[in-house]
Formats: C-alpha cells, sequence, structure tokens
C-alpha cells in the first residue's frame, strides 16, 4: 500500500500539478546573519490545511459550550439574592406601568386593536429573560416594527380581502415567519451580520421612521379624518394641513395631553437639577409621566362620556377584550406569505438594528458584553412564540431599556416582574381601558419618538468625522418622508456599502520617508547627544538593549497622514521605496494600488540601462523616450528594492497575488539586467506568508546566467499555451536582446571556481534575545546578554519584522550586489 504522501503524489502527476514545497530548501544562501551553522536555527512552517479544518472544527467542549450559550441565565441565576430581587421588582413595576399605555398605542400603528399590544408585551418581557445576555432590555412593542406592521397589514387585507376583520391573522404570520428567520441566524451565529448596518443607517432610520410616525398621528390627535395616514409622510402632512378646518373636540384631549406630557419630563429634568438630593424621585415622577396622563384623561373621558357611551363627545377606545382572547394557533398559507414576503427584509432589518443598537448601547454603558448573536436567539424565539397568544412583532425598546437601565435593574429577572404587570393589566383593568381617549393615546405616542429624532448637536458630529455621511443620512431621511421606511433603510445600507466599496476600489498607499525624531519626556530631551542608533536603523550603536535617544520612523512622504510639512521627509536610500497599504490588499483594490505604485516608481527613478534600444524603432509604442532635442534624465536612481508594510494587511488572496506577480514582472523587466529585491514587513498572517511563498516571494531566486525570468503566473489569460504562451514567447525575445547587448562571460569566469563573487551575509535580521550564536556567527552578544535568535525563519529571508529591519535589509543587499559588480563579478543579482 503506498502512503499518504506516495499517493498524492501519484494522483498530482496525472493531474499535471506540479507540487512544490519551498520549506524542504536547504538555507545555504546566507540570508540571515545566523546561519545553518547557528546552533538555534528557525525555519519557519507553512500552515497546512489540516490546521486550518482544526481551527474551524468544533471539539466537544465547543459544542457543550454552545449550547450552554442558548441559555444564558443559567450562568446568575444560581446566585440570585434578595438584594438584586428588589432592584428587579422597582424595575420591574415600573417597565410594567410603562409598557401598558405604550403597547396599547402601538397596537393602533400596527392597525390592530389595542389588546393584541397588550399581549406582545407580555410574551416579549415573560420570554427574554431565558435568553438573555442583557439585563437592561425591554422587548415589546415599538413603534418602527408596529408601523412597518402596520404596512404590511394594510397590504396584505387589500389584497386579501377575507382578513379584512381579523388582520391580526396577518401580523402573527409576519411574526411568526421574521421571527424564525432572525432566530435562524442567532442560532448559526452569524449575529455579526448586523456590522454591515452602519450607524449612519440607523441614524437616518429613526429620524425618518419618527417624523413619519408622529405625522400619522397628528390626524389621529387633532380629530382628522377623511384621508389615509398610511400614505407616505409628505402627503399625510399636506392632507393634515389642507384639513385642519376639520379639527373638534379630540384636538383639545390630545394637544393638552401633549403639552402635559412634555411639561412633566421638563419640570422633572429641572427639579433634578435643582434638587440633587432627591433626584431618584424626580426619576420616577417623570418615567410615569405617561401613566398618570393616560389615567387622568381617561377619568376625563369618563365623566364627559358615561352617560352617551353610545355616542361619545370624542374617540374612545370602547370594549376591550379581558383575557387572551385571542390565543391560537398562527394561520399560515402561501397566500399569507405572498402578501407581505416583499417587505419581510425590511421587517427583519428593523428587528434587528434596533435591538442590537440599543442593547451594545447599554451594554457599554452599564459594564457587561452582549452576544449579538444570542441576542437574536432572544429576539427570534420571542417572536416566534408570541403569536400563538396573538402577539405581532416586537422588538428591544429604546424608552424603555433606558427607563429599565435607570430605574436600577439587576438582572434580566426583571422581565417576568413586568409581564406580572402586564398580565393583570389583562385581566383586571379592561373595563377601565374603555374610556381612554385615543387623541390621548396619539400624544404618548407622538411624544415618544420625539427622542428617536437625531439632535443637530449629532449631526454635527457626524460632519466632522465623516462629511460624505451626513448627505447620506439625509438621503435616508428624505427616501423615508416621501417614499416608505422600508425604502429608506434599503437607500442608507446600499449607499452605505456603495461608497465603502468605491473606498477600496479606489484606495491606494502611500510611500514612506525616513525621519528621525527625539524622545521627549516633560520639556526636556531625552539622551544627552544627538546620536543616532546608525544611519538607516539600530545596529551600529554599542549597547541595543538601550533605548536610543535618536530613532528613524517612517512617515509618508507627501505628509497625507497630516504631519507638519516642515518636517524634511528624507528618502529611505537612493532606488529603495517603502510602501504601506491602507486599505487591507484584497482582489478589489489591487489593481488600482499597484497601478499607483509602479507610476510612482517609474516617475522617480530611472532604467538601468540607458542603452536597451539601440534604435529608435526597438521601443515600444507605449515608452517612445524623450522628445526630440531631450535626454533622459540620468541624475534619477535605478530601481533597486520595493518594501511593502504589511500591518494593516490581514489577508490576500489569488487575484492580488497574482497582480504583485504581474508588477514584480514589469518592475525586473524594467531594471534589467538586475532584479528588484521585494521585502515585506509587519505581516501579522501566517497564511498570507503561506500565500506569498507560494507565489515566490520572501526568498530571492535569481537566474544563475543573469537573464531575465519570468515569475510564473497563478492564472494568466497570456500564460495559456505553456511554453507556447505569449508570455513564453515575449521572455525568449527579451533574453535574445539582452544576450546582444550584455557582454559575454568568459568560460574561465564561468568555471573558475576560486571565484567566488557571493556576497556575504546581510548583516540586517530581526533577532529577540533568547539563544547565543556561536562558531562562525558574529557575536552580537557580550558576557551576560541574554542569547538570541532570529525573529523570522531563515526560509523567508525578505520576510522581516519591521519596515527598520527591512529597509537595513535592503541597503545591506544593494551594497553587496554593488561591490560584487565593482569587483567585475557577473552583472546579475546576488542572493542575500
Amino acid at each position: 500500500m503506498p502512503s499518504q504522501k506516495q499517493a498524492s503524489q501519484q494522483l498530482a502527476k496525472v493531474l499535471g500539478i506540479k507540487l512544490e514545497d519551498p520549506d524542504t530548501d536547504n538555507v545555504t544562501r546566507g540570508e540571515s546573519v545566523f546561519s545553518t551553522q547557528t546552533a538555534d536555527s528557525f525555519v519557519e512552517q507553512q500552515p497546512t490545511s489540516a490546521e486550518w479544518l482544526a481551527e474551524i472544527t468544533p471539539s466537544g467542549e465547543d459544542i457543550i459550550n454552545y449550547f450552554k450559550s442558548l441559555f444564558p441565565f443559567l450562568s446568575w441565576i444560581r446566585f440570585y439574592n434578595l438584594q438584586w430581587f428588589l432592584g428587579d421588582l422597582v424595575a420591574g413595576i415600573t417597565i410594567g406601568a410603562v409598557v401598558v399605555p405604550q403597547g396599547m398605542a402601538y397596537a393602533k400603528l400596527a392597525n390592530l386593536p389595542v389588546e393584541f399590544g397588550l399581549y406582545s408585551s407580555f410574551m416579549g418581557v415573560l420570554i427574554y429573560w431565558f435568553f438573555a445576555t442583557s439585563k437592561d432590555i425591554t422587548i415589546g412593542p415599538v413603534a418602527v416594527v408596529s408601523t412597518v406592521t402596520g404596512s404590511v397589514v394594510a397590504k396584505a387585507t387589500a389584497e386579501l380581502p377575507q382578513y379584512a376583520d381579523t388582520p391580526w391573522v396577518i401580523a402573527s404570520a409576519l411574526a411568526l415567519i421574521s421571527g424564525a428567520i432572525v432566530l435562524f441566524i442567532g442560532l448559526i451565529r452569524c449575529g455579526w451580520i448586523v456590522e454591515l448596518i452602519p450607524l449612519v443607517s440607523l441614524a437616518a432610520f429613526m429620524t425618518g421612521s419618527a417624523i413619519n410616525i408622529a405625522a400619522g398621528q397628528v390626524p389621529t390627535m387633532m380629530g382628522i379624518t377623511g384621508f389615509s395616514t398610511r400614505d407616505s409622510t409628505y402627503m399625510v402632512i399636506i392632507n393634515t394641513l389642507k384639513n385642519l378646518g376639520k379639527t373638534d373636540l379630540n384636538a383639545a384631549m390630545g394637544l393638552t395631553a401633549l403639552l402635559m406630557l412634555y411639561t412633566i419630563r421638563f419640570s422633572c429634568t429641572w427639579a433634578a437639577k435643582k434638587f440633587p438630593n432627591h433626584h431618584k424621585s424626580f426619576f420616577f415622577l417623570g418615567t410615569l409621566r405617561a401613566v398618570f396622563v393616560i389615567l387622568l384623561y381617561t377619568m376625563i373621558s369618563w365623566l364627559v362620556n358615561m352617560h352617551r357611551r353610545k355616542n361619545p363627545a370624542f374617540a374612545i377606545l370602547k370594549d376591550v377584550p379581558r383575557g387572551f382572547q385571542h390565543a391560537a394557533v398562527p394561520t399560515l398559507s402561501t397566500d399569507i406569505i405572498k402578501s407581505f414576503v416583499g417587505e419581510l427584509p425590511a421587517t427583519v432589518i428593523v428587528l434587528l438594528i434596533e435591538h442590537i443598537a440599543i442593547s451594545k448601547s447599554f451594554g457599554r454603558v452599564n459594564n457587561y458584553t452582549i452576544n449579538p448573536s444570542q441576542e437574536m436567539v432572544a429576539i427570534g424565539v420571542t417572536n416566534v412564540l408570541a403569536p400563538f397568544l396573538g402577539g405581532y412583532p416586537s422588538t428591544g425598546s429604546f424608552s424603555r431599556t433606558a427607563i429599565k437601565s435607570k430605574a436600577g435593574v439587576r438582572t434580566p429577572f426583571a422581565g417576568v416582574i413586568t409581564a406580572a404587570v402586564v398580565l393583570l393589566a389583562i385581566y383586571a383593568l379592561t373595563a377601565v381601558f374603555y374610556y381612554i381617549p385615543s387623541a390621548s393615546l396619539a400624544a404618548v405616542i407622538i411624544h415618544a419618538v420625539g427622542d428617536l429624532i437625531t439632535s443637530p448637536n449629532t449631526l454635527y458630529k457626524f460632519w466632522r468625522i465623516s462629511p460624505i455621511e451626513v448627505l447620506i443620512f439625509f438621503v435616508g431621511v428624505f427616501v423615508t418622508i416621501f417614499s416608505t421606511i422600508e425604502n429608506g433603510i434599503y437607500a442608507t445600507i446600499c449607499i452605505s456599502f456603495a461608497m465603502f466599496i468605491f473606498r477600496v476600489l479606489k484606495s491606494h498607499g502611500r510611500f514612506l520617508g525616513r525621519v528621525q525624531v527625539h524622545s521627549v519626556l516633560g520639556d526636556h530631551i531625552i539622551g544627552n547627544d544627538n546620536s543616532v542608533m546608525g544611519e538607516y536603523g539600530t545596529f551600529d550603536v554599542p549597547d541595543s538593549s538601550l533605548s536610543p535617544p535618536t530613532r528613524n520612523v517612517f512617515l509618508p512622504i507627501d505628509h497625507g497622514d497630516g504631519s507638519n510639512p516642515e518636517v524634511e521627509v528624507a528618502s529611505p536610500y537612493p532606488g529603495v521605496f517603502i510602501y504601506r497599504f491602507s486599505e487591507g490588499f484584497n482582489y478589489p483594490s489591487a489593481s488600482h494600488t499597484l497601478d499607483y505604485l509602479t507610476s510612482h516608481i517609474f516617475s522617480h527613478t530611472r532604467r538601468t540601462r540607458t542603452d536597451t534600444y539601440a534604435r529608435v524603432g526597438d521601443r515600444p509604442w507605449n515608452d517612445p523616450g524623450p522628445k526630440k532635442g531631450q535626454q533622459e534624465n540620468t541624475k534619477l536612481p535605478t530601481l533597486k528594492a520595493v518594501i511593502f508594510d504589511f500591518s494593516s494587511v490581514n489577508n490576500v488572496d489569488v487575484t492580488s497575488v497574482q497582480q504583485l506577480i504581474d508588477v514584480r514582472n514589469q518592475l525586473d523587466r524594467y531594471t534589467a539586467p538586475d532584479v528588484v529585491d521585494f521585502h515585506f514587513a509587519c505581516i501579522n498572517n501566517r497564511w498570507t506568508k503561506r500565500a506569498l511563498v507560494s507565489a515566490g516571494f520572501g526568498y530571492p531566486t535569481p537566474r544563475p546566467d543573469g537573464l531575465h525570468s519570468r515569475w510564473k503566473s497563478i492564472f494568466s489569460v497570456a500564460e495559456i499555451g505553456g511554453s507556447e504562451s505569449a508570455a513564453a514567447a515575449a521572455e525568449i525575445e527579451a533574453n535574445e536582446k539582452e544576450n546582444n547587448l550584455r557582454p559575454s562571460l568568459s568560460k574561465t569566469d564561468a568555471m573558475d571556481p576560486s571565484r567566488d563573487t557571493t556576497p556575504g551575509p546581510s548583516v540586517a535580521s530581526s533577532m529577540t534575545q533568547s539563544a547565543a550564536s556561536k562558531n562562525k556567527a558574529p557575536d552580537f552578544t557580550r558576557a551576560g546578554e541574554a542569547r538570541r535568535v532570529a525573529v523570522h525563519g531563515l526560509n523567508r529571508p525578505l520576510f522581516h519584522i519591521d519596515l527598520t529591519s527591512a529597509l537595513q535589509s535592503a541597503i545591506a543587499n544593494v551594497r553587496a550586489r554593488d561591490e560584487v559588480e565593482a569587483a567585475g563579478g557577473p552583472d546579475i543579482g546576488v542572493n542575500v
């Protein structure tokens, strides 16, 4: 039986795959100050597919932890105590008093009878605590989700008139389907999906929705009828203004209620500042203002309408069923699902973004971490189970969460207390609900959504951080006002994503130069002199363990980072360029950023050979040379090396690596007969190293005859055909021209083994204090010092720990090559 390796080799041979294993090469080329004679040499190993599979495959412990994470209450319930209970009791009762009037008001937004708001409120607070990772969140009916639900219900009942008398069937089906989707996302732990929605989209969505909801409630508050409040916001505002003359007694119950709500709020806020010792009392008074206003106006309504129940003076709720009269298995059918499938994405987005944004915000405020995926499980389970008692879609409420946090909630168990209060209202207070004025409920809604409008100060901060996002914000708000909430959500998300893609596509890095800086402590410079630790780095100081008084840093040559333009940024070294990627290095940005790289290099260097083209007709069409009467600028340096700063690059892909190979071929032809050294600094991912090594980067491999050698492409149309491809033909043609131009090496020079033109090892290597070198290796340690070893593998000599060591290595290699050529050696690159 052949071994697994032998079987793999045989299969590769059959398929025509050329297996490569750079790690098996002997490291004998002097790439580092340490060689194979060093006691503690380090050869870096590539990551394998088996390692990757092991990383992503869950272990038994991972599976157990996954199931434990589905029920977070198990981690704290056994520590529950009386002090926690008292805090939860106060917060739970407070939220219960707030959610009852709010739930009934939001049910009206959803085009449903008010009792369905109570059903959703009960199920939200009762179920959430089992799955919660936030102690502050309160799940239940909210204004925006209720508005979206109302739009879905209105559209569906128009298409399916058989449900016009039972619109809750549509709402329950919507809750069940959207809840199942959110639950699935949470169970597979894809909560990171909400990170695709930027904060500016959330702000625009909340502001546009608040304006939409408030505009839709003004007619009810004023007693104006005769048009649909489900039209676009601008149409509702226009129709309201046209029909102001139809205002009736409802306006008295609505406007005065709204005025009282704001009066109580501002009075309590002022009193809390005036009397800080009683701020807690004023907080609870302000929190319960909606309850107080509803009770007051309900009493007024009872006094006015108790003898005219059949013909009330203004609109009231009338009969509210006692108990869970609509508890049943939700009705699902193809027709029902088709009626709202177009609004389903918007419903899911609304359920997620508001809840996750609120929970993250309060988690940071109260010093705990939420799990977005688990929060999705909580939302999903709530919306899947709530329809069985008549609930409609619900999610986290900003206003109630803020109240709950300020009320001193200790654990998610406060939701059970709130559920008890709501249950009491469902069974004991329905008779009182009969006289609640509809205009006063509308005032409660308008008052509640007012806080969702983004303030001018917040917009100013947006402008200071990212002016373009202010434009996106207003686009989202205007689309919401002139179209729908759903279209506003889609517009802001799509525009934000398009801006992100455009920024990535058009990104380019920056060329860095060298600056010597001093360390300053207080008002004096550290160190007694201005000596630098070496002209280009740190290897000329006797005691390198000490912090230098002067050191080298690397800044953008164009000062694009905002650094002081008076600082003179020196070129790293003639013909050596340092290039830092700014937006990663993947397929969207690879072409643009490398085009910028090559254009900059071509404009700041010259060809290595000025006599490459013997006749004018030999020049390529895209490089016709200088104008008539002008000469090429011979003062420009020739290209020697390019150093890539990969500090902002997490990973690479096939496209970006192929683009890098193409650029390497292009630059090697530009510098022929020399070759360009490609150095890489600050690579922080083993898979990135593996990708670069697979493409031929990380170690020098010039041809021994000095001719141009085309770096093999991963995939290129020009490579199709193998040795008969267009790329191979171009390589042969270039080498024929090179043979005609360069002096032929004598056979004596070629065969004389005594003429060793290979330079010594470069002294530019990253080290860490761990082990001592010995024998012929350079002595970098003194008695009593720690031993030292290389940080990067000896088989990756062109991968460096930082820019300083990369620049040192590049300069050492350039100087070594110059020494070889000055000594009469072959005009080729060297192994360093």
